[in-house]
């Protein structure tokens, strides 16, 4: 991989890790209901799960699932209807209590299953194999795609805890300021609202 090459992946990485998504959403209100630690086994998932969705589709499982109607609406209607049950669950929580902080725990399995019914999740994975893995700069196939997804693999799941850590990190700071008045209940109904847009949104793609 070129040296332009990789700087672009890496202005990639940056541009879909750190804008606000489903996963961000998800660490900072689960560091902000229940603490840092509370987020973190959610912060590990991410790159854990966001890894076997790129590896499968490396050996084309994307291009089945994104190109047969069923399995992509397979894939939207589990996506939707799991984060229109994650923003319900927001919507009513309203204490700020380590106890109140578990009914909205995500475990570790249930965040690396999130990647794989995230549409978004699929279509940054084929970009990637496309315009990364099986052909280099210029558009020629490459030579080594086997490194290459090695390479795409390490950066992503870097780029992947970095950004939902930096994001629990923020959520985590704001517990102290959230535990006045209606504040928690403010803060958790906006994060359950983005989470139904995000929704809406792969709805419409």
């Amino acid at each position: 991989m070129s040296l332009q090459e990789f700087l672009a992946l890496l202005m990639l990485a940056t541009a879909m890790s750190f804008t606000p998504g489903p996963n961000t959403t998800l660490s900072t209100a689960l560091a902000a209901n229940g603490g840092l630690k509370a987020a973190l086994r959610f912060c590990v998932a991410v790159p854990a799960g966001w890894s076997l969705l790129m590896l499968a589709c490396g050996l084309g499982l994307g291009v089945v699932v994104m190109t047969a109607p069923v399995l992509r609406s397979v894939v939207k209607v589990l996506g939707v209807g799991y984060m229109l049950w994650l923003a319900w669950k927001l919507w009513n929580a309203r204490v700020l209590t380590q106890a109140d902080g578990a009914r909205l725990d995500v475990g570790f399995l249930q965040g690396v299953a999130l990647q794989f019914v995230n549409i978004k999740a699929w279509m940054l994975a084929l970009a990637l194999t496309a315009g990364w893995v099986v052909s280099q700069q210029g558009g020629q196939p490459a030579a080594n795609p086997g490194e290459r997804l090695a390479i795409v693999l390490a950066v992503m799941a870097v780029y992947a805890f970095a950004s939902n850590f930096t994001y629990a990190l923020v959520g985590s700071l704001l517990r102290q300021w959230l535990s006045h008045g209606s504040r928690l209940l403010v803060f958790n109904r906006v994060m359950a609202a983005v989470l139904a847009a995000t929704a809406a949104w792969m709805l419409s793609v």
